[in-house]
C-alpha cells in the first residue's frame, strides 16, 4: 500500500503546477510554429558554430524546473534532442528522424544556472548520424548530463 501511494503523490498535480501553466504566455500558431521549440529551447545561446560541433550558452529558466527545483529531465533530453538534431541539419535532405537516444543524468543544475551544451557529430553512414552532447555548468564545469543521439534521414532519390 505505502508503495502505490508514492507514484500517486508524485504525480498528482498540485495548485502551484495549475497555476504555472495557467501563466504560460503561447503566442497564436502561425506557419512552421512551433508550441516546443517556443517552451523548451527559448533562450540558447549559440557561442560557436562550425560544421560537424556546436557550443552553445543557455540559463536555466523557471519555465523548465521541476517541483524540487532542478531542471527538469524532460528539459535536459529537449536540448540533447535539438543540439543533436542541429549538427546533422541539412537544407537538401528530407527530415532527419530521432532514432535513438541515450542520457546519463550526472548531476542537477538550478534555476539560472548557466550552462554550457556542445555537441560533436560523431559520424554518418548512409542515412544514419550519430551525435554526442554533453551539458555542463559554466561556472564549475560540472557535467549535469551526456547524451548519444542517433538520427536516421531518408536519402533522396538520384533518379
Amino acid at each position: 500500500m505505502e508503495m502505490e501511494k508514492r507514484p500517486r503523490e508524485y504525480l498528482r498535480v498540485t495548485q502551484q503546477d495549475s497555476d504555472r501553466i495557467g501563466r504560460l504566455n503561447i503566442p497564436r500558431p502561425q506557419a512552421f510554429y512551433c508550441f516546443y521549440t517556443e517552451f523548451n529551447l527559448r533562450g540558447i545561446r549559440v557561442d560557436r558554430f562550425q560544421p560537424g560541433s556546436v557550443t552553445c550558452s543557455f540559463t536555466v529558466p523557471p519555465r523548465l524546473i521541476d517541483r524540487n527545483g532542478n531542471l527538469a529531465v524532460g528539459a535536459i533530453s529537449g536540448l540533447v534532442d535539438v543540439i543533436g538534431a542541429t549538427l546533422v541539419y541539412n537544407k537538401d535532405e528530407s527530415l532527419n528522424v530521432s532514432s535513438d537516444m541515450s542520457i546519463s543524468y550526472l548531476s542537477m543544475a538550478k534555476l539560472n544556472d548557466e550552462l554550457e551544451i556542445s555537441g560533436k557529430l560523431l559520424g554518418r553512414k548512409g542515412g544514419y548520424r550519430g551525435t554526442h552532447v554533453i551539458l555542463k555548468k559554466k561556472a564549475t564545469g560540472e557535467m549535469i548530463a551526456e547524451g548519444r543521439h542517433s538520427l536516421f534521414c531518408k536519402p533522396t532519390s538520384k533518379i
